[in-house]
This record gives C-alpha cells, structure tokens and sequence, in this order.
C-alpha cells in the first residue's frame, strides 16, 4: 500500500490463503465420528472476467484436474452471476477433493485472477441424509458450514452443531453475519 492509498483510506484486500484448504481432511474425521458423509463434491466460486486470458485459465484448469480419468470439472454460472468449477469424484476422498480444489484455485491465483476467488466448498451429507457444506471464505480465511433446507431456509441449529464439530481443526468463522447463504451451490 503506498502513501496515497494511506492519505485516501483506501486498502488493498487481504491475499488468499489457499493452503486453508488442507485442514478440511481433519475436519472431515470429526464430522464422520458424528455420522456425515463426504460426497466427493467440491467447488470453487469466483468472480468471471472477461477476456481470452480468463477463459483460457479455466480451460487449464478442467484439464489439470481431470487428467487420468479421475475427477470430473464442470463450469457452471448461478443465477447470482458469479462462476462455479465443481470437482466430482467417485470416491469420497476428501484429500484429493481438496487437492483438486487447491490447484484450480492456486491456477486462478497464479494467472493474476486470485481476487477474484470469493470461496470453495466440501460437500457432506448430514445423519438425516441432507446436504450440508464446508464452505471456506478466501477474504476471510475462515470456515463455516452452510445446511440448506427448502424454500431457501437454513438449518441453523445444525449449523452451529457443526461449528462445534470443527472448531478444533479449521478457523471457524466468528461472525455469524459472514455465514451467508449460497444458495444452488453446486452439489447442495
């Protein structure tokens, strides 16, 4: 930040840290030993840019990731406007959904787009075989566990049992306000 930027109050946004992503492994035991079940769904949301440059780094990064058959990347837009890469895997192997997570987010970064990156998500089932996600916000470099219901409400009591669940092994989110709802997030 220069002196300007200190004169004007203006500031730059926090980097990302994309290496975050490592602890949902750990997480994803204490939310098993409780009976939620990893979907092998993952996604990365994003703002889109225009341009070649843009749609030739999402290109890389379908191909880096799904290489030797494994996982499946899919480009999709929601109905907000922002960009998802969903990441679907046979297996429920939350190691590789995070790292497969981790390189489309370290390709986005690397190509100049990393503050366009608003958040990614690990998809569970509940007990009661709902979906639920872990959703890590890049600004914040925090944790919080969104649970749909219908009609676009939430289930919050589950919420906050997760929050409990996970406190231990990722940085949970500690302003509720921040838990914002991602409605028709892929795989929820």
């Amino acid at each position: 930040m220069g002196i300007l930027d200190s004169i004007l109050g203006r500031s730059k946004p926090p980097a990302a840290n994309l290496d975050a992503l490592f602890a949902v492994p750990q997480a994803a035991l204490s939310l098993a030993g409780e009976g939620f079940t990893a979907t092998g769904v993952g996604g990365v949301c994003y703002r889109a840019a225009e341009g070649g440059a843009f749609a030739e780094t999402e290109t890389q990064i379908k191909q880096l990731v799904a290489t030797g058959g494994g996982p499946t990347i899919e480009g999709t837009t929601d109905r907000f406007g922002f960009r998802w890469l969903t990441v679907t895997r046979t297996d429920s192997d939350v190691s590789g959904l995070v790292t497969d997570l981790h390189a489309a987010n370290a390709s986005l970064a690397d190509a100049g787009f990393g503050s366009a990156l608003l958040c990614s998500t690990v998809v569970f089932t509940t007990p009661a075989k709902k979906p639920m996600a872990l959703v890590y916000l890049y600004k914040r470099g925090t944790f919080y566990p969104f649970a749909p219901e219908t009609d676009e409400r939430r289930d919050n009591a589950l919420e906050l049992q997760v929050r409990g669940l996970i406190a231990n092994d990722v940085t949970v989110e500690a302003d509720l306000s921040r838990w914002l709802a991602i409605w028709g997030a892929p795989g929820l």
